[in-house]
């Protein structure tokens, strides 16, 4: 099978997460609990670790969430990365609380002197940082020169706001030109691609709920997967933060980038079915969303096609009108009822991968 080639990019860290070079493409998510509530954060923060989250983000508007870090950072087990808007003095103080990376634009967080600072502390606290534009929060110059956001746009400021960073002998960075528009920030990714190599971290913001948020970013995200682009991706999604990280990972086990978890191969049923095929995948779903391995389950119901994805699965069944054949190792090996077939793909997984 022929692999996705991808971009060469120089390595960054992020805590104990290594970013771009040849490491494995980091899924990221967010917080939305107040920071300054250690307790609500760290429960949320904990939550993310559970379904395989690499690193995760949490604002720090003022003083008591920055602080807040210092807390928290000793109860995950995740780098955090601290989001700062405007106010310099908040990004010197959650580097210096434990965050592991700093999200900043250094365009608006003042002079030179400002930047300077930041970059001061990220050093001494052996903080990365991410540089991160955003198509609909452009500065005023670059929307009066292009009349609008645009792909070209987003790239300049990125530039302009890396040279601010290597100003200063700062090179631990990545940058991020996410736009709600997936076309524009696909091109927009492509041209930065091309301009730097910075790593970079992928995204469509503002995607919408659990549904369209997950074919958008599946389209932005993937599409420049498939060419390479990309070092590390989080999945803005108006839905609970685990799903940001699930759907990460789907997209990436889609070009076969990363792996975590149970691949379940199924089909979308039709008259031929031999047992309900929704309601066993979805009870499949449930059942092992707690295995972390990397295992494949073909869960087909007739033998049009059962039996060629079978061979190809860690376990499989095929559905037929005297019993469905299970598969184990891709060969078929005994037949279970409708009844029984949950049960039986559930203690084959976890026989092994106890």
């Amino acid at each position: 099978m022929e692999k996705i080639l991808r971009r060469k990019s120089r390595k960054i860290m992020v805590g104990n997460v290594a970013v771009g070079g040849d490491s494995p493409i980091s899924v990221q998510s967010m917080t939305n609990t107040l920071t300054s509530d250690v307790k609500a954060t760290v429960e949320q923060i904990r939550r993310q670790e559970a379904v395989g989250c690499d690193i995760t983000r949490c604002s720090c508007p003022d003083e008591a969430s920055a602080k807040a870090l210092k807390e928290i950072t000793k109860q995950v087990n995740i780098p955090i990365v601290a989001d700062i808007h405007f106010d310099y003095r908040l990004g010197i103080l959650a580097a210096d609380n434990g965050a592991a990376c700093l999200r900043i634009n250094p365009g608006n967080i003042g002079g030179a002197d400002r930047v300077k600072e930041v970059v001061k502390a990220a050093k001494a606290n052996g903080c990365s940082i991410r540089i991160g534009v955003n198509g609909g929060s452009l500065d005023k110059k670059l929307l009066t020169k292009y009349g609008e956001p645009c792909a070209e746009a987003m790239v300049e400021s990125a530039l302009e706001q890396a040279k601010m960073l290597e100003d200063n002998d700062f090179r631990e960075f990545k940058i991020s030109v996410k736009s709600s528009n997936t076309l524009m920030m696909i091109d927009a990714y492509r041209r930065l691609a091309a301009a730097c190599d910075y790593p970079l971290h992928l995204g469509v913001t503002e995607a919408g709920g659990l549904r369209a948020g997950t074919v958008k970013s599946a389209l932005g995200i993937g599409a420049l997967l498939m060419e390479g682009i990309g070092d590390t991706l989080r999945v803005s999604l108006t839905a609970d933060v685990e799903e940001e990280v699930k759907t990460g990972y789907e997209i990436l086990k889609a070009l076969d980038l990363r792996h975590r978890g149970v691949r379940i191969i199924s089909c979308p049923t039709c008259a031929r079915r031999g047992y309900d095929v929704q309601k066993t995948v979805e009870e499949l779903e449930r059942r092992l969303s707690h295995v972390s391995q990397n295992l494949t389950l073909a869960v087909m119901g007739c033998v049009v096609n059962g039996p060629g994805e079978a061979a190809h699965a860690d376990f499989g069944v095929c559905g037929g009108h005297d019993g469905n054949m299970l598969y184990i190792g891709g060969k078929p090996a005994y037949k279970v009822q409708n009844e029984n077939i949950v049960s039986e793909l559930v203690r084959l997984v976890e026989e092994k991968v106890s």
